[in-house]
C-alpha cells in the first residue's frame, strides 16, 4: 500500500497557537483551575488529552464561581465583549487564545456596525466565531446609538428571504449602505453565490470575505491527492466544521473516502487499498495523523 499525506493538513496556525497556550497554561499553572471557555477545539482526541492534563472546560454561567487564582483561556473562535469583560472583573488570569483572523473579524464588524451598515453575516449560526462576532458588531451599534441589522445567512435562501423581509419593512433600499461578511471556515463556493446575488441586487455593496487562507489551502491539496489515491481517509472531530467540509469534497473526488476520528476508526476495505491519501481538519493535532499513517503502514 502507498500512503500518501496531503501537502496541507492538521493544525492551521489558529488552533496550535491556542492549544500552544493551553499547554503552557497548564505546564507553568500554580494553586489555581485551568480552564478554556467552552471546547478548546472540536476535536475529541485532542480534548481527551488536555483533559487528562487536568484542563477543564467552563461553561458561562460558571463564571460567578471563578477564584482569583485561576487561569482562563478564551479559545480560537473568541467570546463577545461582554464575556471577556466578565472574565476581567472576577480577576482571573485570562489568556486570549482568538485567533488573529477572528479578532480582526471582530473589529471589522464592529466598524461597519457604528457607521450603521446592514451587515449579513455568512456564517454558522451556533457557532462560537459567529457568536463572537456578532457580540462586538452588538455592541459598537449600541454605543454608537444605532439600530443594529446583523443579518446570518447560510445559503441563497437564506440571503434572498432576508432581503424580501427587510424591503418589506423598508429597511433595505438601493441607496442602504450594506457589506457582507464571512466565517473563517465557511464554504468557498457558498460566499461566491451569497456575494454575485448580493451585488447583483446591490451593486454598491461591500464585500469582505474572512475566510481563512488555510480552508483554501486544504481543499486545494485535497483536490491534488484525489487524483493519486484510490480513498482518502479524512481525519478529524466529526463535530469541526471544516473537517465535514473536507469530508464532503473527498466523497465528491474520491471513489472512496472515509471521517475518521482515530486509527481504529479507519474501514477494513482502506486495508486492501493499493493507494490511500490523507488529509486532516484544521483542529486534528499531529500526533493523531501519525497514528493513523502508522497503522496503514503495517498494511502497505
Amino acid at each position: 500500500m502507498e500512503i500518501i499525506r496531503a501537502k496541507i493538513l492538521g493544525f492551521c496556525a489558529g488552533v496550535r497557537r491556542a492549544v500552544n497556550a493551553a499547554d503552557k497554561a497548564l505546564s507553568e499553572n500554580g494553586a489555581g483551575q485551568v480552564y478554556t471557555l467552552g471546547p478548546l477545539i472540536h476535536n475529541p482526541v485532542a480534548l481527551e488529552k488536555l483533559a487528562e492534563r487536568n484542563l477543564k472546560i467552563l461553561s458561562e454561567k460558571e463564571i460567578p464561581s471563578l477564584k482569583n487564582e485561576d487561569t482562563v483561556i478564551i479559545r480560537a473562535h473568541g467570546v463577545p465583549p461582554e464575556t471577556e469583560n466578565a472574565l476581567r472583573e472576577k480577576g482571573v488570569n485570562l489568556i486570549n487564545a482568538t485567533c488573529p483572523l477572528v479578532t480582526q473579524s471582530q473589529k471589522r464588524a464592529a466598524e461597519y456596525a457604528e457607521q450603521g451598515y446592514i451587515i449579513f453575516f455568512a456564517g454558522d449560526k451556533n457557532h462560537g466565531e459567529v457568536i463572537g462576532i456578532e457580540g462586538y458588531a452588538r455592541e459598537a451599534a449600541k454605543n454608537a446609538g444605532i439600530n443594529l441589522h446583523f443579518i446570518l445567512v447560510k445559503d441563497l435562501a437564506e440571503l434572498d428571504s432576508s432581503i424580501n423581509q427587510l424591503s418589506q419593512n423598508g429597511e433595505i433600499s438601493a441607496d442602504s449602505k450594506i457589506v457582507l461578511l464571512s466565517q473563517t471556515t465557511f464554504s468557498i463556493k457558498v460566499f461566491d453565490l451569497l456575494q454575485n446575488e448580493l451585488t447583483n441586487r446591490f451593486p454598491c455593496a461591500k464585500v469582505i470575505s474572512s475566510i481563512c487562507p488555510a480552508t483554501h489551502e486544504r481543499q486545494d491539496a485535497l483536490k491534488e491527492l484525489c487524483e493519486k489515491v484510490e480513498g482518502v481517509l479524512v481525519i478529524g472531530g466529526k463535530t469541526s466544521a471544516n473537517t465535514n467540509r473536507l469530508f464532503v469534497s473527498a466523497e465528491k473526488s474520491c471513489k472512496k473516502a472515509a471521517l475518521i476520528e482515530t486509527p481504529e476508526e479507519i474501514p477494513e476495505e482502506f486495508f486492501s487499498l493499493k493507494s490511500v491519501g490523507i488529509t486532516a481538519g484544521a483542529s486534528t493535532p499531529d500526533d493523531t495523523i501519525e497514528a493513523v499513517e502508522n497503522l496503514l503502514k503495517k498494511y502497505s
